[in-house]
């Protein structure tokens, strides 16, 4: 018994520096992935994200989810199309996008935090025109209300971050025009982190990190420069969704961030282990060395 006491006494020991050095700031997390499906991984993330605001981080959440839309289009008898990986949405197909993401996914997460002792504050994009979008276009190919962010406007979020409330933010924009748009939730973390000049992003997946070889995880890659993760996009060595998640971390680097990570979600309490251990977890991406 006193071992393990001990033991715990050594890991707050070696928490405090890391406590200390990231009290005060900005850390945005994508939440996704193994994370969002897997009830006991959902308790999980929310524990994180309490624990991370009671030592003075400022905790940003940004969600999609597109398996869950992709399901209750099916229930309801809509089948789903996709062009270039990007869902086309109608105006009935939006509507199930707002109901997924904003009535269901962020609900749940803010339960969840609530839960763990937190408090949490459901937003979508359009909420206080957080999300300004613009219609994104496939080639010649209309997509419908599929959106890119054109600005973020920080100015709630703030709000409930000196709140003392975790914003948790559903990739719902509005456009120009007052239609809502679908935005890649990926994108749109990393534009929020930029926007929010935050620490870190860190990126919720389904996978290890960023993988030399996609098809062993065990060639995981713990840490990379913005500059290498450019080229091994431009050779086409990235596929699927991971390159959505490295454009992410793209901008928010090039926007002020300091450094991303690329986080197994299937991982318990991943984002403690690399936040407040002197090993770390994931990839890290940095602006420069």
């Amino acid at each position: 018994m006193r071992e393990d006491l001990i033991l715990r006494a050594a890991t707050l020991v070696e928490a405090l520096p890391y406590i200390q050095r990231w009290a005060g700031t900005t850390i945005v997390v994508k939440y996704g992935g193994a994370a969002m499906v897997n009830e006991e991984h959902k308790r999980y993330v929310a524990q994180d994200l309490v624990l991370m605001q009671h030592v003075g981080i400022r905790p940003v959440v940004v969600h999609g989810g597109g398996p869950r839309i992709t399901e209750l289009m099916q229930q309801l008898g809509k089948e789903p199309v996709f062009v270039e990986g990007h869902r086309v949405t109608d105006a009935e197909t939006m509507e199930i996008a707002q109901m997924v993401l904003v009535g269901l996914i962020s609900q749940d997460l803010v339960s969840q935090i609530y839960g763990a002792g937190g408090q949490a504050v459901s937003v979508s994009g359009k909420d206080g025109r957080t999300l300004v979008a613009r219609k994104k276009m496939a080639g010649d190919v209309d997509l419908g209300q599929v959106g890119e962010i054109a600005c973020v406007n920080p100015d709630l979020i703030h709000s409930l971050s000196e709140s003392g409330y975790i914003p948790v933010i559903s990739s719902i924009g509005i456009g120009e025009d007052g239609l809502s748009y679908n935005i890649n939730a990926d994108l749109a973390a990393g534009a929020v982190a930029a926007a929010l000049k935050a620490e870190k992003l860190i990126m919720l997946t389904d996978v290890p990190g960023l993988l030399a070889d996609p098809n062993d995880e065990t060639s995981l890659i713990s840490y990379i420069t913005l500059d290498q993760v450019k080229t091994m996009l431009a050779s086409g060595e990235i596929e699927g969704g991971m390159i959505p998640k490295l454009q992410a971390c793209i901008e928010a680097l090039e926007g002020g961030v300091r450094r991303a990570h690329l986080l197994d979600g299937r991982l318990a309490h991943a984002m403690l282990m690399e936040l407040f251990t002197d090993a770390g977890v994931g990839t890290m991406i940095e602006a420069a060395p």
